[in-house]
């Protein structure tokens, strides 16, 4: 059975604004060396089109900085790649997220929504995560997502930082 869970930052920032901070390659390259305090990250790929925005990330994580339950099934340091897509900037913008390890048992993906509010603006991320062994799998699955909502935070931060210097 997998678990949902959502996580909205809120910028003092127009959505015209951060969505223009993920158009620029300088703005991911300040989170992911940012990012880098908590594990080895690097930008796989980067697309800014008339379609929207496409990136691909790399996080790789020490398997023993690992929590137990996690090691007991990752027997290698574990290796995610996250792609995320939004769409062209509008009212509201729009995008998906999925996140992979090799080998890994299970699967965590999302959905993104930019849209302004009265003090700035608002990104919600809704997340699911899927872990297909039994008897642990709900356990793995609530680390994932508890862990997820910590990355939001750090990374809702660095775009807080970024946008009120640039």
């Amino acid at each position: 059975m997998a678990r949902r869970i959502d996580y909205s930052a809120r910028y003092k920032h127009t959505p015209k604004e951060v969505y223009n901070a993920f158009t620029n390659r300088d703005y991911w390259d300040a989170r992911i060396e940012e990012m880098r305090k908590y594990s080895e990250n690097h930008i796989e790929h980067f697309d800014v089109s008339d379609d929207g925005i496409d990136i691909v990330l790399h996080h790789i994580l020490p398997r023993s900085e690992l929590p137990e339950i996690a090691q007991t099934v990752m027997k290698k340091d574990m290796v995610i790649t996250r792609k995320e897509s939004y769409t062209p900037f509008g009212e509201p913008t729009t995008g998906t997220y999925e996140a992979s390890i090799p080998a890994g048992p299970g699967s965590l993906t999302g959905t993104m929504k930019l849209f302004a509010t009265e003090t700035g603006c608002t990104f919600r991320t809704s997340s699911e995560a899927k872990v297909y062994l039994p008897f642990i799998g709900g356990k793995l699955e609530q680390l994932m997502l508890v862990n997820l909502i910590d990355l939001f935070r750090a990374e809702a931060e660095i775009t807080e930082t970024w946008l009120s210097q640039h």
